[in-house]
């Protein structure tokens, strides 16, 4: 069996595994150490740089301002996690049923990623109009990285949070790594209510 064929059948693998985690029917063995939950006072996001999937260099704030935003950071050539971050997302975009709120995969992979390689990643799980992406600039990976997560971490590395920002892009809630459906979509209704 050729290597690319091996990786490919890996990938579907961790998709359908990934699906199996998602509703929250087998609880994930991923232990998240940063903190979770709602923040309060509400994080201003800072003015870090990324490039949107239509190539624009625009700030995070910028970029997620005027919708609730649910962000999660990952890389395209991540085969253990990310391929199940992107089939959650896919299935919370299918889901999402409000103009006022959007996703975004934002990747840390800023040597390796580009506008291109981050739609051919969401064109795998089924991009819709209201799941967006982008690649972290690489002065800012680890920054965004760290601010997000609520604690300085070892650099390259990410986690399987959702994190949840306001129409103000202030960030409001940290999940634990890999959430449910049902959790995400409680608090993207509870902070489109605020």
């Amino acid at each position: 069996m050729s290597k690319t064929i091996f990786q490919l059948q890996r990938r579907r693998l961790l998709t359908l595994a990934g699906i199996v985690v998602m509703p929250g029917l087998v609880t994930p063995a991923i232990a998240v150490d940063s903190p979770t939950g709602w923040l309060e006072p509400k994080l201003a996001a800072p003015p870090f740089r990324i490039i949107s999937a239509d190539g624009r260099r625009v700030t995070l704030a910028g970029a997620i301002s005027g919708k609730v935003t649910a962000v999660q950071l990952m890389f395209t050539g991540c085969s253990s996690t990310c391929p199940i971050q992107g089939a959650f997302f896919a299935v919370v975009a299918n889901r999402l049923h409000s103009a006022d709120a959007q996703l975004l995969s934002v990747s840390i992979d800023a040597l390796g990623d580009t506008p291109v390689t981050m739609l051919t990643w969401q064109a795998k799980f089924g991009k819709t109009a209201s799941w967006l992406s982008a690649v972290a600039d690489v002065a800012d990976v680890d920054r965004l990285a760290d601010f997000m997560k609520g604690k300085s971490g070892k650099s390259g590395t990410h986690t399987a949070q959702v994190f949840v920002f306001d129409r103000q892009a202030r960030l409001c809630y940290r999940t634990g790594d890999l959430p449910s459906v049902g959790e995400l979509e409680a608090v993207i209704a509870r902070v489109s209510a605020l």
